[in-house]
């Protein structure tokens, strides 16, 4: 619901990225979820690229995904780890009072995912070459939101 453009327009446009993407980590396709932002020109773009701006449920993309990109939304982050899938988490540093380098730097910490913002984008997926991540378990959804609610009024 947040729209991201820097995000979605380094991934399509920074030579870095895709070569990492699709060099390193053997990425055979990109789905973008764009929301109301415009789709950038991807015409150089070596693999097939599909966009939408928004789906009732992207469960299904999350679950198909070899990794996932995401903002550090915290319902899309438990949405990811429950899944058991590689999550690198980008920082949108224009949004005001942002909780999300907390939530992010709290869960790298703990060993679920890695967290960078677009600029370190290219970088930090290189360090997802060959690496795994602590698996998260599912549990009381209640207790996501109370350490939720924990790390943000510290």
């Amino acid at each position: 619901t947040t729209k991201f453009d820097l995000l979605i327009e380094t991934i399509v446009k920074d030579a870095n990225v895709l070569h990492t993407l699709v060099d390193d980590l053997h990425i055979e396709k990109l789905i973008l979820q764009i929301g109301s932002s415009p789709m950038p020109s991807h015409e150089t773009i070596p693999i097939p690229i599909e966009f939408y701006q928004y789906k009732d449920s992207i469960e299904n993309d999350i679950q198909q995904a070899d990794l996932v990109i995401s903002h550090a939304g915290a319902g899309t982050i438990l949405q990811t780890l429950e899944a058991n899938k590689p999550l690198l988490v980008v920082i949108n540093e224009q949004l005001m009072n942002n909780h999300q380098l907390e939530i992010a730097h709290v869960m790298e910490k703990q060993g679920y995912l890695y967290y960078c913002t677009c600029a370190t984008l290219a970088e930090t997926l290189k360090k997802l070459v060959n690496h795994r991540f602590e698996q998260y378990e599912k549990g009381n959804p209640l207790l996501f939101g109370r350490y939720l609610n924990e790390i943000m009024t510290e």
